[in-house]
This record gives structure tokens, sequence and C-alpha cells, in this order.
């Protein structure tokens, strides 16, 4: 019964995968966040799950779509993300393209095409019958910068729709045969570096603040281990003319820590650099532009695996192998609230945050099969 429901809504969320990741999304253009959030509220109210949603300034309002909303038992919880990194037109118009079972796109893979999943995955549990549990869908809207835009009250809201849930299922992309349980976290720190400015002619009397720059970013980009601390400075600006020595220069670290204990020592470098005069007259300083807490591999959410595993065999489908990822995710603030998760059970795809981001349109009908299959279980 299941597989019949779902191969016939196939073509109804393939046109809604290809429509939403059409409408462009980059964190902090909100007037398109929120165009994503409005077609997905009209979509909702039309199938007739309950909508609520926080209204923001800077960020889109992130939304709490729920199936079930009168049953009084503990619920079950998706996560995703409408918002992109990718700056409006970068993928040309119209934005999306379809090439046989491929989609590319600005977030066909991270994380529309996983918002559609989960979309479609109400839309399937309601039709086949299911009341056991209410099964929310919630949407962050500035997850892609660690809801700072925000200041972290969307995660905050979706974590407290959530609060009460058995089960919290970050719908990232999935890769086969995996499930994401430990994640580092995010600290983002902005430098500030002056010197002293003096013409070019004159270098030796003026303090070069890029020279300072270019010392401490060769300091901090030391911790480069993939299982422990890294750091990555991605961003700089400083100077005014070629012919000036630069008084000012700003950069952004970014540090991906997976304890406290590391994130400790993100503090502990930064403020080394910050007190290490490299070039004679400057003088630097810092500030953490945000924090996102990591995931790490907890015991509840091992047992939920298990759960979910169990479930999984039973129906004869593949069970999910413990994996790490860089990256941090809503699943991350989900385990900090002590909410059982389980991370990037959503489409298949890659190469996200970059030009060729891509998603394999035919894995829309196993991943929800699997997403499904377990919720009915739970």
């Amino acid at each position: 019964m299941i597989d019949t429901i779902i191969e016939a809504k196939v073509p109804e969320y393939r046109k809604i995968w290809e429509e939403i990741c059409n409408i462009e999304s980059p964190t902090a253009y909100k007037p398109g966040v929120d165009a994503v959030g409005k077609y997905i509220t009209e979509w909702a109210k039309k199938k007739g799950f309950a909508v609520k949603s926080l209204p923001q300034e800077v960020s889109g309002d992130p939304l709490c779509i729920t199936l079930n909303a009168d049953v009084d038992a503990a619920p079950i919880a998706m996560g995703a993300h409408m918002d992109t990194v990718h700056p409006v037109g970068t993928f040309g118009t119209p934005a999306v393209r379809v090439e046989g079972d491929m989609i590319y796109g600005p977030g066909v893979c991270d994380c529309k095409g996983c918002v559609t999943m989960g979309m479609m995955v109400l839309d399937v549990l309601k039709e086949s019958g299911y009341r056991d549990r209410p099964v929310m869908l919630l949407v962050d809207s500035d997850e892609e910068t660690g809801s700072m835009g925000s200041n972290k009250a969307t995660i905050n809201w979706m974590c407290q729709q959530a609060k009460d849930a058995v089960a919290f299922f970050n719908i990232e992309a999935h890769t086969e045969g995996k499930a994401v349980m430990w994640r580092k976290g995010i600290a983002r720190f902005r430098f500030t570096v002056s010197g002293k400015k003096a013409h070019s002619g004159a270098c030796y009397v003026g303090a070069n603040a890029i020279a300072q720059a270019a010392h401490m970013i060769i300091d901090l980009e030391q911790y480069k281990t993939p299982d422990g601390l890294t750091c990555n400075c991605g961003m700089i600006s400083g100077g005014t003319t070629p012919n000036t020595v630069p008084g000012e220069c700003t950069f952004v670290a970014d540090f991906r820590c997976g304890t406290d204990e590391e994130r400790q020592t993100a503090i502990d470098a930064a403020n080394r650099v910050c007190a290490t005069e490299y070039v004679p007259g400057c003088s630097a300083t810092w500030e953490q532009m945000s924090y996102r807490v990591a995931m790490p591999l907890v015991d509840r959410n091992l047992e939920l695996l298990n759960k979910v595993n169990s479930i999984l065999e039973s129906a004869g489908l593949t069970t999910l192998e413990v994996a790490f990822a860089q990256g941090g995710s809503d699943a991350n603030d989900a385990t900090a609230h002590g909410i059982p998760a389980i991370d990037n059970l959503g489409i298949w795809g890659g190469n996200v945050h970059s030009n060729a981001e891509f998603a394999q349109l035919d894995s829309l009908t196993p991943c929800t099969k699997r997403m499904v299959t377990i919720i009915k279980g739970m």
C-alpha cells in the first residue's frame, strides 16, 4: 500500500522540488526565504496540515508543519532548512535544470530537495491513515549561518516545538547506509588588526596591518586535524590604496570543534595571536561572530539509531551505520536540547555549496519510503 501511494505522488513532488528550488533563497535574502516559506505554507494548508511560524525581522520565518496535531501522544519531528548559500543569479535563469535523473541548482540537495521529501512523507502518512503520533516538519530559515541572523531564535523555536519528541530526524542529504551521529560545532571569530598608515615610499615608518594579519593567519591555519580541531581563514579585507601602508585589516576564522576542549583551544589560539606583535607597531583584537554547539556521540541518540535499525531490518530495508560529519547542522542544536536525534536521512546528492550542486531525482522514492517506514514503526 505504501509503495503504491508513494509512486502515485512522485510526479507531484518532483514538480514541487523544482519549483521551490527556482525560488532563490540565500540566507541573507529574507524576501526569497519567505517566498519559499509561503509556498510551503500554502501547500500545507491545502493538504490540511497545521501551520505555525515565527516572524523574524532579519532572517526568514521558520515553519512548523504538523500532521495529526490533535493526537495526544509524543510527536516525531523532521528537520530541514529552506535557505541556501548561493547568491541570487549564481545558476542563471531559470536557476534549476533537469537532465535525466539529475537535478541541478541552488538547494536541490542542501536542503530543498530534503524539504520536498519531508513534505511528501507527511502527505503519504496522511493518505495511509497514520494516526499514532503528531509528525512535525520543522523548516529552518537561517541554518546555513548557524541561525546567526536571528540570534538563534529560529533554531531555539524549532527545538521548543520538538521538545517532547521521541525523535528528531534531520533530513539533510543522505549517504546510503550511513547515519550521521557525530558532528563538529562551529566557532566563527572576526579579527581586527590595527597598524600605522604611511606612504609606501616610507613604509619603514609604518606598521603594516595586512602583514600582521598574514602572520596571524599562518599561525591559525596550523589546525587541520580531520577528526579534531580545524581552522579556515576564509575572508580578509584591508588597505586603502596600493601606495599606502594599511592601517587596518580584518579577517574571519572558521573553527570546527568536536568538543568543548577543542573550542577552548580555538579561544586560546585567538588570544595568543592577538597578543603576539608579529609586526612592530601592530595590535589585534577578536570577537565571536557565531557559535554552533557540537553534536557529540551520546547514548540517547545511539539508542534511537538501534530502534531505527530494528524497524528497517524488520521491513527488509538497509540498516544504518554510525557516521561522522565535519560541518554543523540543526541536529547539533536538537541534541544540545536533549532531543534524541539522527542526522542526514534525506535524499541523495552532492557538490553542496558549489555551482555544481546536484541531487538524484530517483532518490525521492526510496528515501521517502525509508522515512515513512521509520515513523510508522516508532
